[in-house]
């Protein structure tokens, strides 16, 4: 059974860790700051120029001025700093950013991503993908392991534009968590339910199985 984005949230939230800065990118790394392990503390960084963004609002917590980065409504933690958005990329590029989290529409074994567009078809854009790739050293990306077509979208070589060459190390899917390394997939972990077996038939570039493969705890 596949992972729910829900879960994908949850899981990429243990990811974290206690003093971390963190730059969460549209789409289902957003979700995460709703599982923030109440045992550590995290400072979550936006594009837009916002350092310390908590849970997302209740309906009567909404303040249609405080948005992130994908123009959702967000709350402010503790502590929390508002700035113009030059600083805050002066911040990404910088390399002050502990964990980016980002999703993509593929990754391939050589550590690339293409995130931002698909020909012919109309997409947010770039945003601040591509210097978020570029001033992070450790970055997990979040998709799912194939299109709806069944397609994998963990290739041997992406077919879409690239956002950034040689950048990703961690990939968490629906299906499993993978690590990239000498231009392999090694799967580290299961979701709950999944086979080894459906890992391997929706995984298109190379993939390396160790002789234990844990189901996910989400």
């Amino acid at each position: 059974m596949s992972l729910t984005r829900e879960q994908l949230a949850q899981r990429v939230a243990q990811e974290f860790r206690d003093g971390y800065y963190v730059n969460l990118g549209i789409g289902i790394p957003t979700l995460a700051a709703n599982y923030i392990p109440a045992d550590i503390d995290v400072m979550l960084q936006s594009e837009n120029g916002i350092l310390g963004m908590g849970p997302f609002p209740l309906e009567e917590e909404v303040d249609a001025d405080l948005i992130n980065a994908g123009k959702q409504t967000v709350t402010l933690a503790e502590g929390a700093s508002l700035f113009s958005s030059a600083d805050s990329f002066a911040m990404i590029r910088g390399g002050h950013v502990d964990l980016t989290v980002l999703g993509a529409f593929e990754v391939d074994c050589q550590g690339n991503i293409a995130s931002y567009m698909i020909p012919g078809k109309l997409i947010k854009g770039m945003g601040g993908a591509m210097d978020l790739v570029a001033g992070a050293d450790n970055i997990i990306v979040t998709m799912t392991h194939a299109s709806k077509f069944g397609d994998s979208k963990l290739l041997a070589e992406c077919t879409l534009p690239l956002t950034g060459k040689g950048c990703i190390k961690r990939v968490l899917t629906d299906l499993a968590l993978l690590d990239i390394e000498d231009g392999k997939f090694i799967l580290r972990e299961r979701a709950p339910g999944v086979s080894v077996e459906e890992i391997i038939q929706l995984t298109a570039g190379e993939l390396v199985i160790p002789e234990y493969v844990p189901e996910m705890s989400v």
